[in-house]
């Protein structure tokens, strides 16, 4: 798990601090007074959240991210913020998206707090897209579709903040990250307008039973390491969103729902078999299948086999 913290009233200094840990950048100032900016970050893989808080007015023009730049206001507002084709402003409860990975901007952030999580723009392709790439996801607009998504995404966000990255030992479970990034990446694609929503009369054609014994024996098979839904589309030889289909049609389910099953089978297994007299915890047994919040973790198990998971774990 990655961490840092940055705290400086030096304009420069901030300025090479930004520029190391987003992009090449200028900044600029012509408030008077205080230029404090304080800036922590925890991070995963491919994802990453910070929260800044800026006690002054300071322009920025930024080179691209090569990342998904999402921004949550706290307190504040970002002023006069462009990038090709775009100039918009946000305040207090806004929850956009900075730019597309592959452009620059500019803008004014006022005296703000402010939440920055970032994320690889393959791992859209990873829920969404295909396998080798062919037909990446790209987000087609900036804001949210409505204020119901935008609420959903930055709960997530929050999840992802205060439950996965705020516990190394659980951030650093290697299902726990996969499902957490994925889960931020669903949450995304779900928010924003992409190009993953349209899909074809082949992908249709292509949901047929054979897919679907092909897609869920390689969920079976690999339950126990990181997954993704491109990886299985992969196995059953069809597009991503054929896939979708696939279960949709046949189980009314999706394949990352059927793999949470599967593994939720696996951690009652282990429930059953494990002596808490050795120190096995329910906690620890789900991380180990990457359910990475314990409160959910129990819920799911309780709604799926009527009894608590510390009840089997004792034997009860």
């Amino acid at each position: 798990m990655e961490t840092l913290t940055f705290d400086s009233d030096d304009l420069d200094v901030t300025e090479d601090f930004l520029s190391r840990a987003y992009a090449r950048m200028r900044i600029g100032s012509g408030s008077p007074g205080s230029h404090r900016a304080r800036i922590r970050r925890t991070g995963i893989d491919a994802v990453s959240v910070d929260e800044l808080a800026l006690d002054f007015e300071m322009d920025y023009s930024v080179t691209p991210l090569g990342r998904i730049c999402l921004c949550v206001m706290h307190e504040g507002t970002v002023r006069d913020h462009a990038f090709q084709g775009v100039e918009d402003s946000f305040g207090a409860g806004d929850v956009v998206l900075f730019a597309p990975p592959d452009l620059p901007y500019t803008g004014r952030i006022c005296n703000a707090r402010y939440n920055i999580t970032m994320l690889e723009p393959t791992l859209l392709a990873q829920v969404a897209g295909d396998a080798d790439g062919s037909r990446p996801v790209r987000l087609t607009g900036h804001r949210p579709r409505s204020a119901v998504s935008a609420r959903h995404l930055y709960r997530t966000i929050v999840h992802l903040r205060d439950t996965v990255l705020a516990d190394p030992e659980m951030a650093d479970q290697p299902l726990v990250a996969a499902t957490a990034a994925q889960h931020l990446a669903a949450s995304v694609l779900a928010a924003f307008p992409n190009t993953a929503l349209d899909g074809s009369a082949a992908d249709s054609a292509d949901a047929h039973p054979a897919v679907l014994r092909r897609a869920l024996a390689y969920i079976d098979d690999h339950a126990d390491q990181p997954v993704t839904v491109a990886d299985i589309a992969a196995a059953a030889h069809v597009t991503a969103r054929a896939l979708q289909y696939a279960f949709r049609r046949h189980l009314d389910t999706t394949p990352l729902a059927q793999l949470r099953r599967v593994r939720l089978a696996h951690a009652h297994h282990d429930l059953v078999a494990a002596d808490p007299g050795t120190g096995a915890t329910v906690t620890e047994i789900a991380a180990r299948w990457g359910f990475h919040h314990p409160g959910r973790f129990a819920s799911l198990y309780r709604d799926t086999y009527q009894r608590a998971p510390h009840e089997t774990l004792a034997g009860g």
